[in-house]
């Protein structure tokens, strides 16, 4: 929890010791015990102090609470329309006045008088509750300009959380597919994953630490400027490595991990986890590339074969060049021979396309053999 609420409770539990205190000394004086004036400063103080220490240390606890009755929240909150909580609502004012009207005569019976109105305050607000939200329920199911037909899956497939790993917050790439709408539901963040990243943050390594860095920059990013639902999950598994965790996390949540570690995807399909990868999803939307068609590169480096050329794509797809060491610099015209495709992402092999090249300013001239 943040300073400001730690001080405010620490505050609140000092005042709270000092009055219990005052008001502790002057029942023990009306029951005729007598205190010296020291005596009841001393009382004040020592109470205060109490105080002041569980209001400081109880915030911990208080933050973990807060934070699941808000997860709680959400999860209940997000399967019903404007419109059923509206009606819901309704329900439960009518059924808190019908309560009131009734406290009255209920207070006249004898021993129970006083719990009655409470218990049917509860009642009957619950039951309020329930029928307008039936009520919304079956006039939105009855109107077929409001029926929405269920996703494919059912109710998981549409709002099943995705619970992020390390891996793919570092690499960044999960906020702008967020910010296009592929993916549905909310976002989990586990609490582990979170002290990960700070610990990366932290590291003594530059490059670590950057590392780290990028990856709270982008769940502030996805927090902050996007129409998501991120949640932090504090539910641990101790005694378990990270990977192992998030795999038991997404388990309890019906949710599906969210990864770019191509172990963590082997791991999870031996124990029938959902995952989406991102590095499949970018594959997935690479251009298509056949054998015989015609592209332009800028040949690079030598590859590891002799007379080898390498070249780039823009999307970092890497294209071997046959005969393409001795063009090194050169942008030159290559027809496509071959595409492997593995899991580390594809490979293109070509070869150039004899009697011309092409210059810097884009003017193609004849090649030299």
């Amino acid at each position: 929890m943040k300073a400001p609420w730690r001080s405010a409770l620490t505050l609140f539990g000092l005042l709270l010791g000092l009055l219990l205190g005052y008001y502790l000394v002057r029942a023990l004086s009306h029951d005729g015990v007598g205190f010296a004036p020291f005596q009841q400063i001393g009382i004040a103080l020592v109470l205060g102090a109490l105080g002041g220490f569980l209001g400081f240390f109880s915030t911990a606890a208080l933050d973990r609470a807060m934070r699941r009755l808000n997860g709680y929240m959400e999860r209940r909150v997000s399967h019903f329309t404007a419109q059923e909580l509206l009606s819901g609502g309704v329900g439960l004012l009518f059924g808190l006045l019908a309560a009131y009207l009734l406290s009255t005569p209920l207070n006249a019976i004898p021993i129970v008088g006083a719990i009655l109105p409470i218990l049917f305050a509860v009642f009957l607000g619950y039951v309020g509750g329930y029928l307008g939200l039936g009520v919304a329920r079956k006039r939105r199911s009855e109107d077929p300009q409001q029926a929405v037909p269920p996703a494919r899956g059912g109710k998981a497939a549409r709002s099943a959380p995705k619970v992020v790993d390390t891996s793919v917050v570092i690499d960044g790439r999960i906020a702008d597919i967020l910010e296009t709408g592929f993916i549905e539901g909310p976002i989990v963040v586990p609490q582990f994953v979170l002290d990960e990243l700070r610990h990366i943050a932290d590291s003594a390594d530059v490059l670590k630490r950057n590392r780290g860095r990028r990856g709270l920059d982008v769940l502030n990013r996805i927090q902050k400027e996007m129409d998501v639902v991120v949640r932090i999950e504090d539910k641990d598994f101790p005694g378990l490595e990270v990977d192992m965790k998030l795999l038991r996390l997404a388990k309890h949540l019906d949710g599906k991990v969210l990864t770019n570690d191509f172990n963590l995807n082997k791991v999870a399909a031996l124990q029938n986890v959902p995952v989406l990868n991102i590095n499949e999803l970018a594959n997935a939307v690479k251009p298509v590339v056949l054998p015989g068609e015609e592209m332009v590169v800028h040949i690079i480096k030598d590859g590891k074969e002799p007379g080898q050329g390498v070249a780039y794509l823009d999307d970092g797809t890497m294209i071997v060049v046959d005969s393409g060491k001795k063009h090194i610099g050169e942008t030159i015209p290559v027809l496509v021979t071959s595409v492997l495709q593995t899991a580390a992402g594809r490979m293109i092999f070509a070869k150039p396309k004899l009697g011309e090249r092409q210059e810097p300013n884009g003017n193609r001239v004849q090649a030299q053999p």
